[in-house]
C-alpha cells in the first residue's frame, strides 16, 4: 500500500473516486452504529446481575458501627464500601469517605465547595479575581466542563507518552497562585490510554504551588481496568506524604464501569483533614449516601477481594473489541501515513490522531453513514482542538460485529478526508 504522501495529484483523485464510492456503499447500508461514550455493554453489565439478590429480608443490616443500612446516618459509609475503594487503589479504609453513585458528582461537589466555601480555611474561589485550571490535552470533555461551568480559565497542558509535560505543571503550579487545580487521569488516561510514569506521578506528589489550596484532583476511573497484564502505578497520597504534600491530594474511585454504570458506589481518598473538611459540608448536604447499594457491593466484591477476577471477566469482553479497531487500523490505514492512533493496555478508549485539520470532516462522514462519535474537539477545554486532528474512538458498547463494520467504514471515513485534505493543499 503507498503513502499518500508520495502519491501523484492523478493518484489521489483516483483513490477519491475509489473512497466515494466505497462510502456510498456504507451510506446505503442503513447503519446504526454508536461509538460515541464509553458505556459499558448489556454483556459487562450482565456480569454483576447476582449483585442484586445479595442483600434480601434475612441479610444483617447492622453494619459499621452498628449503622442500620437502611436508616439515617453513617455519613462517612459503610466499612466495607470503604474497605472496597481503598483496595482498589491501595489506600486504606479509614481514608476514604463514601459519595453516591458516581464519581464525576463528587469532583463536581469538590470543585462547588472549594467556589463557594474554599479548602481548609483558604478563601473561596468565587471571591477572587482570577482562578485557573490545568487541563492535560487530550483529556476528559466532563472534566473540563466542570472548570468551564464556573468560569474557570483552564490551560493546556501537552500530553507526553509518562504523562503530562511536568516541566510545563511545575513552572506554572510555583508560579501562578491562580491555579488552584490539575485534572488528573493517572492510569490508562482518557482518551488516549497512557499510564502515568512513576517519575510523573512522584513530581506531581512533590509539586510546590504557589497556592496553598491548589488541589491534584486524581481521578483513577481505570484503575483496575486492564485489557492485559496488571499495570501498577505508585500511591500518589503516600508519595505527597513524604514531600508534606498530603492535602494536596483528592483522589477519586467508583465502580461505575465495574458494577452498573448508572448505579455504583464512589468515594474520595483524602487526608484526614481534607476528609474533615469534606465531612463539614456533607452534613449540611445529606444525611447519608445509599448504604444498601454499598452493603451490596461490599458482599458482591467481599470487599474488594473479589475485584480483580471480576475485572478479568470484563477484560475477556473488551480485549476482542479494542483489537478489531486496532487490526483494522494496522490493515487499511498504517501504510498511507494519514494517522496515529495509541495501543492501550487498558480503559476505555483508543486515540486516533490524524493529519491536521481532518477530524471535524471525519467525523461528519462517519455520522453521514450511520455511526455516532465524540464530537471533534471533544478531548479540549472549550471543544478546540488546534490541529484538529484528535479523535476518541469507544469500543465497548457495540458488538465485536458491529465494530468490525464500524472500523471498516471509519478507516474508509479518515482515508477519503485525508485524500480530499492532500488535494486541497
Amino acid at each position: 500500500m503507498k503513502s499518500y504522501q508520495n502519491m501523484s495529484r492523478e493518484e489521489l483523485l483516483q483513490e477519491k473516486q475509489s473512497l466515494e464510492e466505497a462510502y456510498k456503499e456504507f451510506q446505503k447500508r442503513d447503519l446504526s452504529l454508536n461509538m460515541a461514550r464509553g458505556k459499558p455493554s448489556k454483556a459487562q453489565l450482565d456480569l454483576s446481575m447476582d449483585m442484586l439478590t445479595v442483600v434480601d429480608r434475612d441479610t444483617d443490616m447492622d453494619v459499621a458501627v452498628n449503622v442500620d443500612a437502611r436508616n439515617y446516618g453513617g455519613l462517612v459509609g459503610i466499612e466495607g464500601a470503604r474497605e472496597l475503594i481503598a483496595s482498589m487503589v491501595d489506600a486504606k479504609p479509614e481514608q476514604v469517605v463514601m459519595g453516591g453513585n458516581s464519581s464525576l458528582n463528587l469532583m463536581f461537589d469538590t470543585v462547588t465547595r472549594g467556589m463557594i466555601s474554599g479548602y481548609l480555611g483558604n478563601t473561596p474561589w468565587c471571591k477572587l479575581d482570577k482562578v485557573k485550571w490545568l487541563c492535560p490535552v487530550p483529556g476528559y470533555d466532563r472534566h473540563f466542563a466542570v472548570t468551564e461551568h464556573y468560569g474557570i480559565e483552564m490551560i493546556n497542558i501537552p500530553m507526553t507518552e509518562d504523562g503530562p509535560d511536568m516541566d510545563m505543571v511545575e513552572e506554572l503550579v510555583s508560579s501562578d497562585p491562580a491555579i488552584k487545580g490539575i485534572w488528573c487521569v493517572p492510569k490508562f488516561t482518557n482518551p488516549q490510554g497512557i499510564v502515568y510514569s512513576d517519575e510523573t506521578v512522584r513530581r506531581m506528589a512533590a509539586l510546590k504551588p504557589a497556592a496553598p489550596d491548589f488541589r491534584v484532583f486524581w481521578d483513577n476511573a481505570y484503575c483496575v481496568h486492564y485489557l492485559y497484564d496488571e499495570v501498577k502505578i505508585p500511591n500518589i497520597l503516600e508519595l505527597a506524604k513524604e514531600y508534606g504534600n498530603e492535602d494536596m491530594i483528592f483522589e477519586f474511585v467508583s465502580t461505575s464501569k465495574i458494577s452498573f454504570a448508572g448505579a455504583g458506589v464512589a468515594g474520595i481518598v483524602a487526608s484526614k483533614a481534607n476528609l474533615d473538611d469534606i465531612e463539614k459540608t456533607m452534613t449540611v448536604r445529606t444525611i447519608g449516601h445509599d448504604k444498601l447499594n454499598q452493603l451490596r457491593h461490599a458482599i458482591f466484591f467481599e470487599n474488594g477481594a473479589k475485584i480483580l477476577d471480576h475485572m478479568k471477566l470484563h477484560a475477556d469482553i473488551l480485549r476482542p473489541k479494542f483489537e478489531v479497531i486496532l487490526e483494522t487500523l494496522d490493515r487499511d490505514v498504517k501504510e498511507l501515513e494519514i494517522g496515529s492512533w495509541t495501543k492501550p493496555q487498558g480503559g476505555y478508549f483508543i486515540t486516533f490522531k490524524s493529519l491536521p485539520g481532518c477530524a471535524t470532516r471525519i467525523i461528519t462522514l462517519a455520522k453521514e453513514a450511520g455511526m455516532v462519535m465524540t464530537g471533534a474537539g471533544a478531548p479540549f477545554p472549550y471543544h478546540k482542538d488546534p490541529e484538529d486532528a484528535y479523535i476518541r474512538i469507544a469500543p465497548s458498547f457495540p458488538t465485536v460485529e458491529e465494530l468490525a463494520v464500524a472500523a471498516d467504514l471509519f478507516t474508509v471515513c479518515v482515508r477519503l478526508a485525508s485524500v480530499e485534505k492532500l488535494l486541497s493543499c
